[in-house]
């Protein structure tokens, strides 16, 4: 059952509590590396600590090809998992210090745990424009876009800074609303696509779209809190787990009034205002722009929520603030793993594969840190896994499918590299990067059908230098031309 905690326990934190495994963090990689050991080690004592009140688990997981992964993300309650694992105990508690010399652990509830193998997946925060400015929203979890959600039902205008997946989603779910969307790249979307994509988009942030239907389609459950819950945006300690791929679904981002939405392809700066003009708070932007809002949702990014474990250890970083971990993903702390967002990976990639901090590698390195564990009790050798050799990711905006594979966007290549591009306005983008004749990334958006293809054109390493100028000829059946 969920270990909830009393007065008496509190008053007791001297008693520990000791796990074979420990994982801390109850986002997709938390609980995968939980069910991961829980499966190979039924008779061992596994505890999970998240801060959250809600786990997050993948649900409907499809293998669309040898690299490619879609699933859904369902929030549960903590005792979903202990039913199916009787061998896991939940505590709800943040994590307030780590003696990774002495194998234990400190929660802000007074708990002290310890571990013979532990694994950090308490993700990452929000990077807020600016803290402790009640004008300015993070949105990372479910309780902040519950907070947005509420706040956005009476704006009439907000800024949205940033250009990531967030950002892209919200700019794009929200009506009701004018939204000012300012970034500071030449083009939308960067960290997934380029400017010829960015370019086949946006037509769809002003087309008509049908009502969309406010019921999710997935399990959702809500409880009453108490004590302390710190209200989501710049107070927030970002102690939630990551939303995940279709997170919008089920919330309803209306606003006050029926208006449009516009790009600023401008950094935001803040100038708080109260008292003197229309609006609760004000942006200044770099092209000389000031604009007034009722709230700012700062979408730029996250840092690696490492805080509790730093103090009094040696763990190596890496320059993005991320626990650095090996092709192990083990940590430099002895018995001490790592893995999602948490994490950076520091091994020598493949030539076709880089860390984003993404749902699907956050399932990926979760279930791979459990077999690295399970590996290093048993004293098993244990190789790099095959989804470290291909960057693969599938997701959806604006209404498109998209997949990115490889060196999507060519990075690293330089100047050596070619580009081949496809596309039909309002139907598709296809985009092929090649290197030396091979392919080595692909920006697919729309119903391509060429994702497989592509993958395995990718991974063979064959040269198309013969096929370049019909490869992307929509009248030949590349997929049947290299089967």
């Amino acid at each position: 059952m969920l270990a909830n905690v009393s007065s008496a326990e509190r008053m007791a934190s001297h008693q520990m509590q000791r796990f074979q495994f420990v994982v801390v963090g109850g986002g997709i990689a938390g609980v995968t590396c939980v069910e991961q050991l829980a499966s190979d080690f039924p008779s061992a004592e596994v505890g999970l600590i998240t801060a959250a009140s809600h786990i997050k688990a993948v649900a409907n997981f499809k293998q669309v090809s040898q690299t490619l992964e879609e699933f859904d993300v369902e929030e549960r309650p903590p005792s979903v998992l202990q039913e199916k694992y009787p061998n896991v105990t939940v505590f709800q508690s943040a994590v307030r210090s780590l003696q990774a010399d002495q194998h234990t652990l400190q929660t802000e509830d007074g708990r002290s745990v310890g571990y013979e193998k532990l694994c950090i997946c308490s993700g990452a925060r929000p990077k807020l424009l600016t803290q402790d400015q009640p004008y300015v929203l993070g949105v990372r979890d479910t309780d902040s876009v519950q907070e947005f959600q509420k706040r956005l039902s009476s704006a009439k205008r907000i800024v949205v800074v940033g250009n990531g997946g967030i950002a892209l989603e919200l700019v794009f779910e929200v009506r009701g609303c004018e939204v000012v969307w300012a970034v500071k790249d030449k083009a939308i979307g960067n960290t997934f696509f380029d400017a010829g994509a960015a370019q086949f988009l946006i037509p769809s942030l002003e087309a008509q779209r049908p009502p969309r239907d406010a019921v999710c389609k997935r399990a959702r459950y809500t409880t009453e809190q108490g004590g302390d819950r710190r209200r989501p945006g710049s107070g927030s300690t970002g102690a939630g787990s990551a939303l995940g791929p279709d997170w919008h679904e089920g919330f309803l981002l209306r606003g006050a009034e029926q208006v449009r939405r516009q790009a600023q392809p401008s950094k935001g700066q803040l100038m708080v205002s109260p008292t003197v003009g229309a609006w609760p708070v004000y942006v200044r932007l770099t092209n000389g722009r000031t604009v007034g809002c009722d709230f700012i949702v700062s979408a730029t990014g996250v840092v690696p929520n490492t805080d509790a474990f730093l103090q009094g250890n040696n763990f190596s970083l890496a320059e993005d603030g991320g626990l650095r971990v090996d092709d192990h993903m083990m940590t430099s702390e002895r018995d001490v793993y790592a893995a999602g967002d948490v994490c950076s990976a520091c091994w020598e990639p493949s030539a076709l594969w880089q860390q984003m901090r993404l749902w699907t590698q956050a399932r990926q390195m979760g279930w791979f840190a459990g077999r690295c564990m399970a590996a290093d009790v048993l004293t098993q050798p244990i190789e790099l896994d095959f989804c470290f050799e291909l960057f693969a990711h599938i997701t959806k905006f604006f209404n498109y499918k998209v997949v990115i594979l490889g060196k999507f966007n060519a990075q690293g290549l330089g100047a050596d590299h070619e580009l081949l591009v496809r596309c039909t306005k309002g139907q598709e983008y296809v985009k092929v990067v090649l290197r030396g004749g091979k392919m080595v990334g692909a920006v697919l958006v729309g119903e391509t059908d060429l994702e497989e293809t592509f993958e395995n054109l990718i991974l063979n390493q064959m040269d198309l230098t013969p096929y370049k100028d019909e490869l992307l000829n929509p009248n030949i059946d590349i997929e049947d031309y290299f089967d």
